[in-house]
């Protein structure tokens, strides 16, 4: 009977390390596949989703691994939270990400990430409280979501404050070669090469880029200001954009608006700096308690313990 229990063990043992071995065959071969996969194929009229597609499958391996669940969570996505995501298109387009992403697509991306982190929050959970812990790993899995939806935002607005702080220099670049004789085209190509690296150089790239490819100047700065939808950027291009309608010299219009950049930048930090004293109101007054308790509490706790006895 136990040799009989033996072999039938053996062959379970046996069985198990098979399908381990297929399951891996089978994933490393889907893996080299996936990665070894050539781009889509045009129809006889060109579409433009096959052709964004096939960049972001160049530009993103993630993508490229799992688009097949990335785009079915994608549907999901669209009916789901479509009031959500106008906003998540513009961060985006902020944080200076891939053009190619489509809202739904990068917000499946993240929730495919938190699936597929979910079997380590459930193996964690049930260990540390049990079967309740099923319900626990869930809500991290959603936690997973939120805080690499936060992290998008976060990196949109870093992104955002960095043009806002160089703006004013670009345009002060293109105001002087632009009075020294040079065209708009050239003068901003100078200016992209000469701020090479830098968030505002890919965003003026992309109005180069635009122009070039056949775009007025208008309906390329109408592009920029779509993409960053920001206030204080608004603004700037809005002023550019009627100068451009009213014959105004984009010279001038640069110098206007750069000037006002640095108005604007000086005084937001005198707001903060009025703000600082407000802000460090609360902390003093913490400090200043527990400097009270230092001092007098020694003579409070000698008072209790003895002086009561007494």
């Amino acid at each position: 009977m136990e040799f009989g229990e033996f072999q039938h063990s053996q062959s379970l043992l046996l069985v198990a390390c098979f399908m381990w071995g297929l399951a891996a065959f089978l994933l490393t071969r889907w893996f080299i596949q996936v990665l070894q996969t050539e781009d889509l194929q045009q129809g006889a009229e060109w579409r433009y989703d096959v052709s964004r597609i096939n960049e972001l499958r160049r530009q993103d391996r993630f993508f490229r691994l799992f688009q097949p669940l990335i785009q079915l969570l994608a549907r999901f996505n669209r009916a789901a939270f479509r009031d959500a995501l106008p906003e998540i298109q513009r961060h985006i387009n902020c944080a200076g990400l891939p053009r190619f992403w489509l809202a739904e697509e990068y917000l499946a991306k993240l929730e495919l990430i938190a699936l597929l982190l979910l079997p380590i929050y459930v193996y964690v959970a049930v260990r540390a409280v049990g079967a309740g812990g099923i319900l626990i790993a869930v809500v991290f899995a959603g936690l997973t979501v939120f805080l690499l939806r936060l992290r998008l935002a976060d990196r949109a607005g870093r992104r955002l404050q960095a043009i806002k702080r160089r703006l004013p220099f670009l345009l002060d670049l293109l105001t002087l070669l632009m009075e020294a004789g040079s065209t708009f085209l050239n003068a901003l190509a100078q200016a992209v090469e000469e701020y090479r690296g830098h968030a505002i150089a890919e965003e003026f790239g992309r109005v180069l880029a635009d122009i070039r490819m056949g775009k007025t100047r208008y309906e390329a700065f109408s592009a920029m200001r779509e993409r960053l939808a920001d206030d204080e950027i608004t603004s700037i291009i809005g002023s550019i954009l009627q100068g451009e309608t009213l014959g105004t010299p984009l010279a001038s219009i640069f110098r206007t608006q750069a000037d006002v950049l640095r108005i604007k930048r000086s005084q937001r930090a005198e707001m903060i700096a009025g703000e600082a004293g407000v802000n460090m109101l609360l902390p003093g007054i913490l400090v200043m308690a527990a400097a009270v308790l230092i001092l007098v509490g020694p003579f409070l706790m000698n008072y209790l313990y003895f002086g009561m006895s007494l």
